[in-house]
């Protein structure tokens, strides 16, 4: 297997294993009576860290060009055409795998699915589709979303 496959691989692929991981605890794993409050409150931490993106990437862009741009060769995993800050992909993966371990206490998915965020942080980078601090920006700004969560949840 070529190296351009492995982060092929660890860069795209491997997050169809955390959505499917992190659908099935969200949809079996929470209670039937608290299901309605559990996905309101998901949906809305969701929103509010993608809103929270879209601001900042706004405001803050590192660079206007990605890092395989920036080197003058070709993108080793799909990418959005935008200037990469933060990242979706890290984003939306960080941002579910923070719902499963908040919502469902599920430990053995939860592990399973933080492995697989960071190989696909990591593939990101090796990728050259973003830079270190666009993966870290989407953990935290998908942090934030989970924080906002995990206050809503705690209310009665």
């Amino acid at each position: 297997m070529t190296s351009e496959l492995v982060i092929k691989i660890f860069a795209d692929w491997a997050m169809i294993p955390i959505i499917l991981l992190g659908s099935y605890a969200l949809i079996f794993k929470i209670p039937n009576n608290r299901k309605l409050k559990s996905y309101s409150i998901l949906i809305m931490a969701g929103l509010t860290a993608y809103l929270i993106a879209k601001i900042i990437s706004m405001i803050y862009q590192p660079s206007e060009m990605r890092p395989f741009e920036l080197l003058g060769t070709v993108a080793g995993a799909s990418f959005l055409n935008n200037p990469g800050f933060p990242s979706d992909h890290t984003l939306l993966i960080s941002a579910l795998t923070l719902a499963v371990w908040f919502e469902t206490k599920q430990k053995v998915i939860t592990i399973i699915m933080a492995v697989l965020t960071i190989t696909v942080c990591i593939g990101r980078v090796l990728a050259l589709v973003h830079t270190p601090a666009d993966v870290i920006g989407g953990v935290i700004i998908a942090t934030i979303g989970a924080v906002w969560y995990f206050i809503q949840y705690k209310k009665p």
